[in-house]
């Protein structure tokens, strides 16, 4: 006995689905990319604060234990480095090394701060400049 013969065709895409497949997908990506990276940016963001809100915590116990915070000379490096001078020293006072900001730029530590705060840790976003909008936008931290 014989199997039958399927009559029926195999049938593949023409070349006008796959392109307005294509064209479905690329419009879609248009429109959800900006969208997503919008997001990126406002994690960065988010991460940069986080970041120097755990420093600022390392600042004060600094403080607490020597009675003043690190001088503009020996900056942040002193959170996780015994300054030579300082004999009330309890740190390292962070796990690992001081980061840097989600732009991969060091965050910017100064004593005293300007507008009557004892210091400013800030970053300049991503131009890395004072000023600017969006991305650009400065995170201080007081």
């Amino acid at each position: 006995m014989k199997t039958p013969i399927s009559t029926r065709k195999h049938r593949g895409f023409t070349l006008l689905e796959l392109l307005v497949v294509l064209l479905i997908i690329a419009l879609l990506a248009g429109y959800v990319g900006p969208k997503l990276f919008g997001e990126v940016g406002k994690a960065k963001t988010k991460t940069a604060a986080s970041q120097m809100k755990s420093i600022a915590g390392a600042l004060d116990q600094y403080r607490l234990d020597t009675g003043r915070y690190p001088s503009n000379e020996l900056g942040l490096n002193a959170l996780t480095k015994k300054p030579p001078e300082e004999s009330k020293w309890s740190g390292p006072y962070l796990m690992k090394d001081v980061p840097n900001d989600p732009w991969d730029k060091p965050y910017i530590y100064r004593i005293p701060g300007e507008n009557g705060h004892d210091y400013d840790l800030l970053s300049y976003g991503l131009d890395g400049k004072p000023g600017g909008s969006g991305e650009d936008t400065d995170i201080n931290f007081w």
